[in-house]
């Protein structure tokens, strides 16, 4: 009897759950490791698995090079998988290559360049902001005026809020463009979209054969440009299908429509929306095509109990997800876990964390001697992440500060600034420790 071959994926960067995916499904996965996830050091690629390191996953060149170098180029991929965000076109054009599954390059396109994205929508009929390109953020041209009243400035093409900013007349814009000019920044080719106003919701999901196969909404605790403008703690908590029906009878539908508009037809989704609550509306925010950041992957398996790198994997390979929706009471959400500048000396484990009430997960992603910023810029700024359950979202906010506090105060930074400020900071923390430069005493 001839043995059935083990399907064969070939996976851009390092998705842990994707790989858990892999492991549990006997499915053998060449993965694909950049550089500065390497140097990152967070998630280790599973023993028994294929490591082909390169300078980056969204270079076609670089990873058909390593494919060649390793004698992988021969071999028969079933699929492309990738929870990059920049390696997503990139995913759909070698899979062309090799003759494998992946997402559509233009497809991918779609789900990245955020004009052509929204524009599709707005196409299909569904609320979207409209967006004005400046083909270089270094060099404006003869934009005279915002072509909105308010305004958000993005990369066309970014992720996590990075080198996103709030524009409330031309002299502001001015004002970043210069900033990015004297900084040679790399991304030149921004948006300016519409602002919307509105609660911030999420809703991550699978779909196969073009139908959304399970959906979970959300919502930011603040919108995500509130968040960095505040320099605040992001926060999230998932919507429950029973006790909030309303929420998905409203949100399902707009999600589903945008989906189909933008054409994706396997894989899982992270998309963002606004709701007016005073109209009862929702408006399209953006969509990505790999699963969110933040805790996404652990909020909705707590609440949910669906895999979600088990839905990216198997839309890679083209097979039916099995999904089983188990619905907690329990209301579930993430947070972040802020610090102050400085370096990075001691930090709670997340052994000690994970014993508190109502702590259910702990990613610790600093490292100590990591330095710390003042300034968050972009939604991927923390220590650490820590998600909680709770039995309604009062209690899950309390839960929230009182982690933040506790955390905070078991925190060991040593501050930015002169010397003298590091020898004060010093005496505090070891006060029978003396270490002044005392005359010697024969």
């Amino acid at each position: 009897m001839t043995a059935i071959p083990r399907s064969l994926v070939l996976v851009l960067g390092v998705d842990k759950y994707v790989l858990d995916a892999c492991e549990r499904h006997d499915v053998e996965a060449v993965v694909v490791v950049g550089a500065g996830q390497r140097d990152y050091g967070l998630q280790p690629v599973p023993e028994g698995m294929t490591v082909l390191r390169v300078d980056s996953v969204s270079s076609p060149e670089a990873v058909l090079g390593a494919l060649h170098r390793s004698g992988y180029a021969e071999r028969r991929f079933d699929g492309v998988q990738t929870s990059d965000e920049w390696a997503m076109v990139t995913a759909g054009m070698l899979a062309a290559h090799l003759g494998a599954r992946a997402i559509d390059p233009v497809t991918a396109l779609y789900f990245r360049d955020k004009t052509l994205q929204k524009r599709r929508v707005r196409e299909a009929g569904v609320p979207a902001a409209r967006t004005h390109v400046i083909e270089d953020i270094h060099d404006l041209g003869d934009l005279t005026e915002l072509p909105f009243a308010r305004a958000v400035l993005k990369p066309i093409a970014g992720a996590a809020a990075a080198m996103t900013s709030m524009v409330g007349d031309i002299g502001r814009l001015r004002a970043l463009s210069a900033k990015y000019r004297g900084e040679h920044t790399g991304q030149r080719t921004f948006a300016l979209e519409e602002y919307i106003p509105g609660d911030e919701w999420v809703a991550d999901g699978v779909l196969h054969d073009g139908e959304v196969v399970f959906c979970a909404l959300g919502r930011y605790g603040v919108p995500c440009m509130t968040t960095i403008d505040r320099e605040l703690p992001l926060w999230l908590r998932r919507f429950d299908p029973n006790d909030e029906a309303w929420a998905y009878e409203l949100g399902e539908p707009v999600v589903r429509r945008a989906l189909t508009a933008l054409g994706l037809r396997d894989g899982v989704f992270h998309m963002e929306l606004f709701h007016d609550a005073e109209t009862g509306t929702l408006t399209f925010g953006e969509c990505a095509a790999r699963r969110g950041g933040a805790l996404v992957h652990e909020e909705v398996q707590a609440k949910f109990g669906v895999h979600l790198g088990e839905g990216a994997l198997f839309g890679a390979l083209g097979r039916k997800p099995e999904i089983e929706v188990k619905v907690r009471p329990e209301t579930i959400g993430g947070t972040y876990l802020m610090g102050r500048p400085g370096t990075l000396f001691h930090c709670p484990s997340p052994k000690d964390m994970s014993a508190l009430d109502g702590v259910e997960y702990v990613r610790v992603e600093s490292a100590f001697g990591a330095s710390l910023s003042s300034a968050v810029g972009s939604t991927n700024v923390r220590i650490a992440q820590v998600l909680v359950s709770a039995s309604s979202e009062e209690a899950l906010l309390r839960r929230f500060e009182e982690l933040r506090v506790w955390f905070d105060e078991r925190l060991l930074i040593a501050p930015s600034g002169p010397m003298s400020g590091l020898r004060a900071w010093q005496r505090e923390n070891w006060p029978d420790a003396d270490y002044r430069d005392l005359p010697w005493q024969s």
